[in-house]
């Protein structure tokens, strides 16, 4: 029966034979069994089965069409994450990355940076800088508390740098607050008197905060040692909850729950936990069997092989450059200017960034990073040109030999002539280069001129020490003329011998060879094998040494033990290179790597430092960074992304500037795992 005649047949039934009167009660409508026959009643049943059917898709789309999914509580965060925490400390916490990724969950600085790398407030209020920039005054945000219930007060913020800046502490961060008075105005005021003007100041104050009343009883030489390094008292979003620990001591995770009085946005992520790994392969063997939600990698290369695991790739950008530093005090070559830009030259840029870091990254030409801050570009610019660093290097003197590698003769060169009769009385320049010559360690030496002066007058102490001359190298001397004993007399035979020692300058051959020294990172060590290639075939003999990070800082970097050196420098939010680039910083702890020297350059970086103008700092930062470059005395390859790999699961992660890895932490009040429906 088509279904217009059923409508129509169950319409006459309904109207002549059950409910003449209108609408049917309940009880009639129970009847209208009885008078269908079975055809009918399967229309029946499937029209009412249709309208149910559309009435449930109808207000299911009406539902999607007036709600959206929204982050909801909830849920645990796994981290992976090599090597072992030791100190859940600030004043500590800059050690290795596993304190710091800790540290920036468990507490809170004065200030902060926001999702476009930006300074802001957090335990600060509000703050004023004083006119001559000398004075920073820091107002306190009130009602704030510590996780075990203790008011947050000024006192915290003084005894934590005060602490710092004490040398009994032996905290990595003292150098960056020498200078600084910080004294307390009132419970909730801290003023900051500084030495000197510094631009970067309001940076120093992201430092997290200790709670004074945990630390101040326990003594220097007990702080390292304390139980609260691993459990401590916390001010940030988080605060420690199961610290699971093997029969050696060594920390398997540290699970971390919501700190109820943190001040700030509550996370929507109930529990963080952080499972800790001796290496990258042990890692990423758990991010393949799905036992943590978040790690990063040194290689690029592994990123692909995690994303078949279902893990998103997130981009952060460090204000960082990694480059190869060249000392001149250890290598002669290096110490020839023509040398360094030839090495520039003959840098693919492009290629490193493609073959070693798969593309993950930006070519870095800077030390002052003018893409990132808004800076100009450097008026000096090396780009990749092979003949032309052949042509400086021939220009200097390196000849191609046959088997592929350069070097350079030096011939023989007279550079003084004794010529005059010296004795007592006589002064003048001879006489000073005969004292220099007596004073050369290799040709007398205290043994011979004790005195050592070097003041042009022919003294006693200077006859004695001709005498002294002439007896030592009697043979040619004294012997000769049937002398046994020195007269004190600069005469012919005593001229010979000096100018045979002192008046040349002896010839040798200096091979275009030196060693490039880095971390043994896979990513480091193939930039390096990349630059290597690159530098042998414009006839450069380079042979690469790899360290552990501690030979390398320890015995290698502090005492400036390398010919070059393929290494990362961080600035801050604020650029500062004067710790990288002053000549005050040549030495250790400063980190001028390259020893780079030159007046121009450090009163640039000096008046930018002290500087609160941005257009002021700006324009001599981009001098300095002509003045640096003209020199060469790095070659600044890359600055590269900074890359976190997180589960698809995970919610709410995005990209942005960060000055450090763990500052990736620094929005996640914004992760979620679980999510729910909620009204528009």
């Amino acid at each position: 029966m088509p279904l217009f005649s059923f409508f129509n047949r169950l319409k006459e039934v309904l109207k002549t034979k059950l409910f003449p009167a209108g609408l049917p009660t309940f009880s009639q409508a129970r009847k209208i069994g009885r008078v269908l026959d079975w055809r009918e009643k399967i229309q029946l049943v499937f029209f009412f089965l249709l309208f149910t059917a559309s009435a449930f898709f109808l207000a299911r789309g009406f539902y999607y069409r007036n709600t959206e999914i929204v982050a909801a509580d909830g849920g645990e965060y796994i981290e992976g994450v090599i090597g072992q925490p030791r100190f859940l400390n600030p004043i500590y916490g800059a050690l290795n990355d596993a304190d710091r990724d800790l540290v920036q969950l468990l507490f809170s600085g004065l200030m902060d940076y926001d999702e476009n790398g930006k300074l802001v407030p957090n335990l600060a209020k509000e703050y004023r800088i004083s006119e001559d920039g000398k004075v920073i005054e820091v107002i306190l945000e009130e009602n704030l508390f510590w996780s075990d219930g203790k008011g947050f007060t000024a006192d915290d913020v003084v005894f934590t740098i005060k602490t710092i800046q004490n040398p009994d502490y032996k905290s990595p961060l003292r150098t960056n607050w020498v200078g600084v008075k910080a004294e307390k105005i009132s419970d909730f005021v801290v003023r900051f008197a500084l030495n000197s003007p510094y631009a970067a100041f309001l940076e120093n104050l992201t430092l997290k905060i200790l709670p004074q009343h945990i630390w101040q009883e326990i003594p220097a030489e007990n702080f390292p040692f304390s139980p609260y390094n691993l459990s401590p008292v916390s001010l940030g979003p988080y605060q420690p909850k199961v610290i699971n620990q093997d029969k050696q001591g060594h920390v398997n995770s540290i699970t971390l729950a919501i700190n109820p009085r943190y001040h700030g946005k509550k996370p929507y992520l109930e529990e963080i936990t952080f499972l800790f790994f001796e290496n990258e392969e042990e890692l990423i063997k758990a991010g393949q069997r799905k036992e943590i939600h978040g790690l990063s990698l040194s290689a690029p290369q592994d990123y692909l092989e995690l994303k078949k695991f279902g893990f998103n790739k997130y981009r952060f950008f460090l204000p960082r450059y990694f480059a190869i530093f060249f000392n001149p005090a250890k290598s002669p070559v290096l110490a020839e200017t023509e040398v360094r830009q030839a090495l520039n030259y003959a840098a693919n840029k492009e290629k490193i960034l493609k073959e070693a870091l798969l593309g993950e990254g930006k070519i870095a030409q800077s030390p002052i990073l003018p893409e990132l801050y808004g800076f100009n570009a450097a008026l000096v610019q090396y780009e990749f040109d092979p003949e032309k660093a052949k042509e400086i290097l021939e220009k200097a003197g390196y000849v191609l030999k046959e088997d592929g590698f350069r070097e350079k003769t030096i011939k023989e060169e007279i550079i003084f002539t004794f010529k005059s009769e010296l004795k007592v009385g006589s002064q003048g320049t001879e006489v000073r280069q005969l004292q220099t010559c007596l004073n050369d360690p290799a040709i007398g030496g205290p043994e011979i001129y004790p005195d050592g002066k070097i003041t042009g007058f022919f003294g006693n102490e200077t006859k004695n020490a001709v005498i002294k001359f002439q007896e030592k190298y009697a043979k040619e001397i004294l012997q000769p003329q049937g002398f046994k004993t020195g007269n004190g007399i600069v005469g012919k035979a005593t001229r010979q011998k000096l100018n045979e020692l002192c008046g040349k300058k002896p010839g040798k051959i200096i091979p275009l060879a030196f060693s490039l020294v880095t971390v043994d990172q896979p990513l480091l060590v193939s930039v390096a094998e990349v630059i290597k290639k690159q530098w042998q075939a414009v006839g450069v003999n380079v042979e690469i040494k790899i360290m552990d990070i501690e030979t390398l800082e320890q015995e290698t970097i502090k005492p400036r033990q390398y010919d070059a050196l393929l290494f990362g420098e961080v600035l801050g939010a604020l650029p500062d290179p004067f710790p990288f680039w002053h000549s005050s910083q040549k030495k250790d702890p400063g980190l001028n790597l390259a020893g780079f020297e030159n007046k121009n350059a450090d009163k640039l970086l000096e008046e930018a430092r002290t500087n609160l103008e941005p257009a002021a700092r700006k324009e001599k930062l981009e001098a300095f960074q002509n003045i640096l470059l003209e020199s060469a005395p790095a070659l600044f390859l890359y600055t590269p992304d900074y890359v976190y790999l997180v589960d698809d699961k995970i919610k709410g992660v995005s990209g942005r500037i960060i000055t450090d890895p763990s500052k990736r932490f620094s929005s996640v009040e914004n992760w979620y795992l679980k999510t729910e429906r909620n009204w528009r």
